[in-house]
């Protein structure tokens, strides 16, 4: 199976010299970020609006391939208190279907407050409301990726 959890069975997975997707998934959209090959920094790319799994999944699938990427970190909704609730079984869901379709590893990545921090670096760069919610979810994929690359290269050099 593609899923790799804990986090460290993930890493272990990963060949060297190819970047990561990162994933917010959300019930409408899903922020997509991807890393450069050093895995050193995430950039947000875009938000893909949900339609049916297959669309979806196939929309992935084909970014992953144009950019040559080698694996997926998708953002664990845990709660507040560090319990899973039902946005982590949809999640869980999401993970084990796109296995299906791809020998690529899965992770997760604790998401909390990932969304917070992104909107508080788009109102600290003064961008309008209408903007923000247009960019909102692939930022915060991108905040989900960064804290995943930074675990990977401490991981890395233990």
């Amino acid at each position: 199976m593609a899923i790799r959890d804990p986090f460290e069975a993930f890493a272990a997975a990963l060949p060297q010299g190819q970047g990561l997707m990162g994933l917010d998934l959300g019930d409408k959209t899903i922020g997509v970020a991807v890393s450069d090959q050093m895995r050193a920094i995430a950039s947000p790319l875009q938000t893909v609006r949900r339609r049916k799994f297959g669309l979806d999944a196939g929309e992935l699938l084909a970014l992953i391939a144009e950019r040559d990427l080698c694996g997926l970190v998708l953002g664990l909704p845990r709660n507040m208190d560090g319990s899973e609730g039902p946005r982590c079984q949809s999640t869980r869901a999401f993970a084990r279907n796109l296995s299906r379709l791809t020998d690529l590893p899965i992770g997760f990545w604790d998401e909390r407050l990932s969304t917070v921090a992104a909107e508080r670096a788009l109102l600290a760069a003064d961008m309008s409301r209408k903007r923000r919610a247009e960019v909102i979810d692939h930022v915060a994929a991108s905040v989900i990726l960064q804290g995943a690359l930074d675990r990977l290269g401490m991981i890395a050099r233990t």
